[in-house]
């Protein structure tokens, strides 16, 4: 991102991995920042792979600009193209007047393909990763910040356990949040939260886990109880993904230095605030409990599936769950 708004181009962006967020971030800047409103009419072309084919876009790719410095071609949704390989002899010598962006969406392009080795000799090859889920909240925080608000560290776990890694659905719950924000407020609080995108500051991921490290049999209860009686605001099926990620992480946290800065260069966590949680859980779950509540998860969401479970409900399943944890 650097090197674009320096306005330093390449001839051909490949964009792909199994995170869109970022994906969408390069391509979108390159779409609305490289050609001057006036220019694109007849200089910026976003076709999408389902509708088009790797001959097609080498056509594009040798066309001219006309009366601007560069034209720019942004294929979307490329993972629906197939044969790469017919853009081998144009990246031989690419137009340097042309921008061709690949986005390539939910996987990678084969690294063996010659054109892959061409376009990373000629361009740029971006590999967008899924984030770790224990990331989350630390990129919250960022992109508060970057929008001149702050949040604090329970409304950031509040929107981390409940939306989960799916950076698009994040960033748009918080800008939906930061615009309901009346004027001369910039602060996202757990009641912010809870009135604008729907999580209950009592009732959630981050305060049943809560309950588990501290023991709190009756809270944890309650919050189950809650969710069993109001599935639309949670369920199982929500929650399974996040306990699960939060002990295989303790598992980590147990084979490492048991110290909170040894903790947070384990999980590759970036606030002391995140690792309080665990150094709590590591008194409360030993390492051998700790495996064996990550195997009943796993038997949970067996059972959430249909597998060896007859009739057994989401709810009664979590409550299972929640009794083997604490006992």
């Amino acid at each position: 991102m650097g090197d674009l708004k320096a306005r330093k181009f390449k001839p051909i962006y490949v964009l792909m991995g199994e995170e869109p967020y970022y994906i969408d971030k390069v391509s979108d800047y390159l779409e609305g920042n490289v050609l001057r409103p006036e220019e694109r009419d007849f200089n910026q072309t976003v076709v999408y792979g389902i509708e088009t084919n790797a001959a097609q876009v080498v056509d594009m790719a040798k066309r001219f600009p006309m009366m601007a410095e560069y034209q720019v071609v942004i294929v979307k949704e490329a993972q629906n193209i197939k044969n790469w390989d017919k853009l081998d002899s144009y990246l031989e010598k690419p137009l340097n007047s042309t921008i061709l962006v690949i986005c390539y969406k939910h996987g990678s392009i084969d690294a063996r393909k010659k054109f892959m080795s061409k376009a990373a000799a000629v361009g740029v090859v971006f590999k967008s990763e899924k984030m770790r889920e224990n990331a989350v909240p630390a990129f919250i925080e960022e992109y508060v910040g970057g929008k001149g608000a702050a949040i604090d560290n329970k409304a950031k776990l509040m929107i981390a356990d409940f939306i989960g890694n799916d950076l698009a659905r994040v960033t748009s719950e918080i800008d939906k949040v930061l615009i309901s924000l009346p004027e001369g407020e910039r602060n996202i609080t757990p009641d912010v939260v809870e009135q604008k995108i729907g999580i209950s500051k009592e009732y959630n991921m981050f305060e049943l886990r809560d309950a588990l490290i501290n023991k709190d049999v009756l809270k944890a209860n309650r919050i189950v109880k809650y969710l069993d009686n109001n599935p639309k605001t949670a369920s199982l099926y929500s929650f399974l993904p996040g306990l699960f990620s939060f002990f295989q992480n303790l598992m980590i946290a147990h084979y490492t230095d048991r110290t909170s800065r040894g903790v947070m260069q384990a999980l590759g966590l970036k606030s002391e605030y995140a690792v309080k949680d665990y150094l709590k859980a590591l008194q409360t779950f030993n390492a051998y409990k700790t495996m064996q509540i990550i195997h009943q998860i796993r038997v949970t969401d067996a059972k959430s599936k249909g597998i060896d479970n007859p009739n057994t409900s989401p709810g009664d399943l979590l409550k299972e769950l929640v009794f083997f944890i604490l006992h």
